[in-house]
């Protein structure tokens, strides 16, 4: 009987060990919450509302601590603002890449730099000052304009030399063509087509961003203009080498997952599609010390 006994209570105590244990993290995932509220200065509407964030965040903070835990990772995630949002949110919010049914192409001509042949091996467009510091679309699914706008402060840099902040608002606004929605989605072909038949883009100072679509100002001084845009060859990263190389050029990518909404550092390798929800700027490339070679990417 006394074998019997010291068993059960072995197997209680263990018990009352793994129960003890998960409070201990259930209060340490409270905390680190509350803390996270504090520092990214959120509120919530009731406690009900409270409640569901908790849930979604300690879910988001077991896959980065997973992850992170996982060795062998060219990249690391960490919190961040994004931590009680789930996917779905998180893409509704902040991406905003809408790739039109009947969409306007540019006419098919050679490609520009095709015949390009210096291309270094490391390459930063920040280093050449034709690169603004980074700006925030905020709750506004409108990543089309700012990819778009950051290209052409870009070449404009490159053509006269002078990096000028220009006006995503302006294209929110006034860039309904081909079925541009605002914060609802876009295509940056459609922002290049406005400013080329506007003749012209604002400043960021003039026209500053507001976080939702407004009326078109049609005050405005144009300080910028393009004479027309190219699509890089389809399924060819040498010849999106070569561009890289002569200006900021902007793309399209998979912005779905956590590993996205999580990033926080190095040379990511989190898995891809050919869902594409966000628009970026790549503004350089080159090769991490661990031989990864990578595009260097403004993100809004």
């Amino acid at each position: 009987m006394s074998l019997i006994h010291a068993f059960l209570f072995l197997i209680f105590g263990t018990l009352a060990s793994l129960a003890m244990s998960r409070t201990i993290y259930e209060a340490s995932v409270v905390d680190k919450h509350e803390q996270w509220m504090v520092d990214y200065g959120r509120k919530y509407e009731s406690k009900l509302e409270k409640e569901k964030r908790l849930n979604i965040f300690k879910e988001n903070l077991e896959y980065i601590e997973s992850f992170n835990n996982g060795g062998n990772r060219s990249f690391k995630l960490s919190l961040n603002e994004f931590a009680d949002m789930t996917q779905d949110e998180f893409i509704a919010a902040h991406t905003g890449y809408k790739m039109q049914d009947n969409p306007i192409m540019p006419e098919s001509t050679s490609f520009r730099y095709e015949n390009v042949s210096d291309v270094p091996t490391n390459f930063d467009w920040r280093d050449q000052g034709a690169v603004t510091p980074i700006k925030n679309q905020g709750q506004c699914g409108c990543c089309w304009a700012f990819s778009a706008v950051a290209a052409v402060e870009g070449i404009i840099q490159i053509k006269t030399g002078k990096l000028i902040s220009l006006s995503e608002q302006q294209l929110l606004d006034c860039s309904t063509n081909g079925g541009n929605q605002g914060c609802s989605g876009g295509w940056m072909m459609n922002a290049f087509e406005y400013i080329s038949q506007n003749q012209g883009i604002t400043t960021e100072e003039s026209y500053p961003y507001q976080q939702t679509q407004e009326t078109y100002d049609t005050q405005i001084n144009k300080v910028a203009t393009i004479n027309g845009y190219q699509m890089v060859p389809e399924n060819d990263e040498e010849a999106l080498l070569k561009a890289v190389t002569n200006q900021p050029v902007l793309v399209a990518l998979d912005g779905y997952g956590q590993s996205f909404q999580f990033y926080k550092g190095g040379v990511f390798t989190g898995d891809c599609s050919n869902d594409l929800t966000h628009a970026v700027t790549i503004v350089g490339y080159g090769t991490s010390e661990e031989g990864l070679n990578y595009w260097l990417i403004k993100n809004s």
